[in-house]
């Protein structure tokens, strides 16, 4: 699909800038003129991203997130939310609903719930050189539109 439109930008692995991040999201999305539920929808599915990165990528060591966002073609939304961290030994593993690291505080649904929420979901990782969480959503046009 052809790139219409994109930004790219990177901040510390802080949790603080999670709520960035899906404010970020949510105003570049806007362009695209997505309804209510559909930028819900888009503003979860990164915090759960961003959030992966935070908890999970340096769980020893302060680090860099980078998000990209792009417009394509056919009114989608391409997410890219990518760490140089610790990586995923085993990503089937990581994406069965439950199963987390972080800890007994954490649900292990981050992927499931990006998975529910976008239209697609890749997940590529290396362990120690960290992982790249790719999220498709179409943008549905209006009636009349």
């Amino acid at each position: 699909m052809k790139q219409v439109n994109y930004i790219k930008f990177e901040f510390p692995a802080r949790s603080v800038n999670e709520s960035f991040a899906r404010a970020a999201a949510a105003a570049f999305a806007a362009q695209m003129d997505p309804t209510l539920e559909e930028l819900g929808d888009i503003k979860t599915a990164v915090s759960e991203a961003v959030t992966n990165a935070i908890v999970h990528a340096y769980p020893d060591r302060a680090g860099l997130v980078q998000m990209r966002l792009r417009a394509l073609e056919g009114n989608v939304l391409e997410i890219m939310v990518r760490d140089r961290g610790r990586g995923i030994p085993d990503v089937q593993k990581a994406m069965e609903p439950m199963f987390s690291t972080g800890g007994d505080d954490r649900s292990g649904m981050g992927f499931t719930i990006m998975a529910s929420f976008m239209d697609g979901l890749r997940v590529r990782s290396a362990v120690d050189r960290g992982t790249t969480v790719t999220m498709k959503k179409r943008i549905k046009a209006k009636a009349g539109a």
